[in-house]
């Protein structure tokens, strides 16, 4: 029988955790970037309204020893699927890393917008 693919929230999850798993490789070679997930969070919590709860479980999170943060990353359960829709991790990924991933979990035709960020 034929494996189907990935749809809809499957899908979805599949990717994020694809997007942490890279977000990962790159805080482990350079946990400098940290300080963009820290900025981020610092900028949302001014305006976070009913998305606090997540961005002050990031914070947690964020003050956890680097390699416990980056196990948790991609784990798959509950509280971090939901944590992952809440990433302060924005801006850690280039453009065409970002979409190298959305690209490999795409359902139809590559991206017609194409242009030199990919």
């Amino acid at each position: 029988m034929p494996v189907r693919p990935l749809e809809g929230h499957a899908r979805i999850d599949a990717r994020s955790v694809a997007l942490h798993r890279a977000i990962a490789s790159k805080l482990r070679a350079a946990p400098e970037l940290l300080a963009i997930a820290r900025d981020n969070l610092r900028r949302w919590s001014a305006t976070a309204g009913r998305s606090q709860p997540y961005l002050a479980a990031w914070e947690q999170l964020l003050a956890l020893p680097l390699d416990d943060l980056l196990n948790r990353l991609d784990q798959d359960t509950e509280q971090m699927r939901a944590m992952r829709q809440t990433s302060p991790f924005a801006g850690v990924l280039t453009p065409k890393e970002r979409w190298a991933i959305y690209d490999t979990f795409a359902t139809g035709a590559p991206d017609p917008r194409g242009g030199n960020d990919r």
